[in-house]
């Protein structure tokens, strides 16, 4: 896709927690069932988020978006993971790319794409992953080959967010000294996409693998450096997606704390409602207290990035980490509450039990998150 349709930037609209439950209300949290059965989100409610301001609000406001610190990006990302988690996907993806885009792209790569990222007149995806490769991101095979002033890139990826409807990808791949970042728009020859459907979670997210046969690029292709620093580009693009996954995760236990307190308050067991029940409200009480740590966590990983403090990935690593697994345990629990009721598709908890899932192996596995997290006590000395 080219830059033929950009206009210049208008006035952005400037979202925020509130505006995103009631978007989220309105637009979301009625259909998302619907979007996990039909394994699509649709047009219509992509050219919303637009126009509500939420592909990428970090932006600066001359590239079309609204400036957002961090702390505020999470508590959007959280809003729309309690409604579907599918489209939170959608924007965790796009916001890796826009904001290594804003972080590490040229004056000329910014100007061509970011007014586009900004508005959603053009949706991002992100193409590490591999059949072969996952956390282990050394292990990728893709390559990257000089050719002339440009690049020729072979590969394939897998488990790509967005990948059936994205018009550029940002590709990760292996050059002669390091791993290279690529921005490769989805119509460039030799760019081939295979849908990846019946997956167990977020089953909207458009999955897709990514086969890249003989790709040939520009020199302005490259986003970043080629060289040793290569690998920041890579960790702080992964640290923005674990960052937006472990708000996700907050979202979902919000969803599970919401549906078992209005479910448990109608559910009659003897003339009484099962929220008057002990073992009830211990799992409630569960919910409540997770929730709220969880969005501690999450807060103080995005104030630390808001100024900038290297701290800020190992607070991510700990907050995705909490989140995730609390996610888990608490849609275990929310489908329990339910009864056989949360094993049909009648109640939404079944999905909130299937996206949590997901978000224990995405963006670095919990296994990954323990070791690192644990290596990072030791260099500490636990404090």
């Amino acid at each position: 896709m080219t830059n033929d349709t950009q206009t210049r930037p208008q006035a952005a609209v400037v979202p925020d927690r509130a505006s995103a439950r009631a978007f989220v209300d309105e637009h979301i949290l009625p259909h998302a069932d619907a979007y996990d059965r039909q394994g699509a989100i649709p047009e219509e409610l992509l050219e919303r988020i637009g126009a509500a301001g939420l592909w990428a609000p970090f932006l600066p406001p001359e590239t079309g978006g609204a400036g957002l610190d961090m702390v505020t990006l999470g508590e959007i990302h959280e809003e729309v993971g309690r409604g579907c988690s599918s489209v939170r996907s959608l924007l965790t993806v796009h916001t890796m790319l826009a904001w290594t885009l804003q972080r590490w792209g040229t004056a000329a790569q910014r100007e061509q794409w970011g007014p586009l990222l900004a508005s959603g007149g053009v949706l991002g995806a992100f193409c590490l992953s591999e059949p072969g490769a996952g956390s282990d991101a050394a292990g990728i095979t893709t390559t990257a080959v000089p050719k002339g002033d440009g690049w020729v890139l072979n590969g394939v990826k897998k488990w790509t967010t967005n990948g059936q409807r994205a018009d550029l990808f940002l590709v990760f791949a292996k050059t002669e000294s390091s791993i290279g970042a690529f921005l490769v728009p989805r119509d460039t020859p030799g760019v081939t996409v295979r849908p990846l459907d019946d997956m167990l979670g977020t089953r909207a997210s458009m999955l897709a693998e990514v086969t890249l046969g003989d790709v040939r690029l520009g020199p302005d292709a490259l986003l970043g450096p080629s060289g040793f620093a290569a690998g920041m580009v890579l960790t702080g693009t992964l640290d923005l997606g674990r960052y937006s996954v472990a708000a996700g995760s907050v979202g979902i236990i919000q969803a599970c704390l919401d549906a078992s307190a209005s479910y448990a308050s109608r559910r009659m067991v003897g003339g009484s409602p099962i929220s008057e029940l002990p073992l009830i409200q211990a799992k409630l009480s569960d919910m409540v207290t997770d929730v709220r740590a969880a969005r501690l966590l999450l807060a103080e990983a995005g104030r630390l990035k808001d100024v900038g403090d290297s701290a800020t990935l190992m607070a991510t690593w700990i907050a995705k980490y909490f989140a995730s697994t609390a996610a888990v345990r608490h849609a275990s629990e929310a489908v329990q509450v339910h009864g056989a009721n949360g094993c049909s598709p009648d109640y939404p908890v079944a999905r909130y039990y299937r996206d949590a899932k997901v978000m224990e192996i995405i963006e670095g596995s919990n296994e990954i998150q323990r070791i690192t997290i644990a290596a990072e006590a030791h260099r500490e000395g636990g404090r």
